[in-house]
């Protein structure tokens, strides 16, 4: 008997063991290409990603120096944050109804209504562009922050539909019933009582519409185009051309760019998880 407790204790000791080396490993892999961009980007040269040994004696911030001072660094950013903001404000209000909707009322054509935000997403951006292109240029919206948000709460909105509709199906029905009792219409009930019950779900809906704004290229660079209008992703880009291409200045603005990301992210992180496993328990 003992033997076996032995054993069995010994098992349980060689796969944590393994587990841990294995998580070890896959963060390193994970972390490796954001360690790598950040020592480019001390680099003072554009070709010392060419010769990364020699940066350790050269390190300097002045890249950093070069892209706020010297570009339309900060309007970028001004642009991707009321892009970004007002896309998550929208998009979640519209993911949350929808979701709430399809969750607790049956009306006619529901289920295909979940079906159809589902078939919108398996169409690639490619395919998008020309047709939003032209819806765009009919409404007057080409060039314009509200054009470009309009196109990605699209994009948004089915996916954080989906999600916040199986969040919304683990919240307890009980609890619709006992607003109703209280004299609360189906709003009210919503606003009052389910989303402060939703927020941990609404935090994951909210990043991913966030993110999505953040960080998206093909549709901002089609659609917007004056350089005082680009979101940061955009004017990332800028440091490219034809024959030329400027790495250590764009190593540097994409450290920029994931540091607001990053601070969100830690900010909400407690919520994220919990919005995500709550909304995979039932749906």
């Amino acid at each position: 008997m003992a033997t076996k407790v032995v054993s069995r204790d010994h098992g349980r000791r060689r796969t944590a063991v393994l587990s841990h080396l294995a998580l070890s490993v896959a963060s390193l892999v994970a972390l490796f290409p954001i360690v790598w961009l950040v020592f480019i980007s001390l680099g003072p040269d554009k070709d010392d990603y060419l010769h990364p040994d020699r940066i350790w004696s050269k390190l300097s911030f002045s890249n950093y120096a070069f892209v706020t001072e010297h570009t339309r660094f900060f309007t970028w950013l001004g642009n991707t944050a009321l892009i970004a903001g007002l896309t998550c404000v929208i998009g979640v209000m519209f993911a949350a109804t929808t979701g709430y909707a399809v969750s607790r009322m049956r009306f006619p054509g529901y289920k295909k209504l979940m079906w159809v935000l589902l078939v919108t997403q398996m169409f690639p951006i490619a395919v998008l562009i020309v047709p939003m292109y032209q819806i765009l240029g009919d409404l007057g919206l080409i060039d314009t922050y509200g054009g470009l948000i309009l196109v990605y709460c699209s994009t948004a909105v089915p996916y954080c539909a989906w999600m916040l509709k199986g969040y919304f199906d683990s919240i307890p029905i009980e609890i619709d019933e006992a607003g109703r009792v209280d004299g609360l219409t189906p709003f009210g009930t919503f606003f009052r009582l389910i989303l402060p019950l939703a927020r941990p779900g609404l935090a994951v809906a909210a990043f991913y519409t966030c993110l999505t704004a953040w960080g998206e290229v093909a549709f901002a660079s089609t659609f917007m185009l004056d350089d005082g209008k680009y979101t940061l992703a955009v004017g990332l880009f800028s440091f490219v051309s034809q024959h030329d291409a400027q790495w250590n200045y764009m190593a540097a603005t994409a450290v920029l760019i994931a540091i607001p990301v990053s601070a969100v992210f830690y900010l909400v992180q407690k919520h994220l998880v919990t919005g995500m496993t709550a909304g995979a328990t039932k749906g």
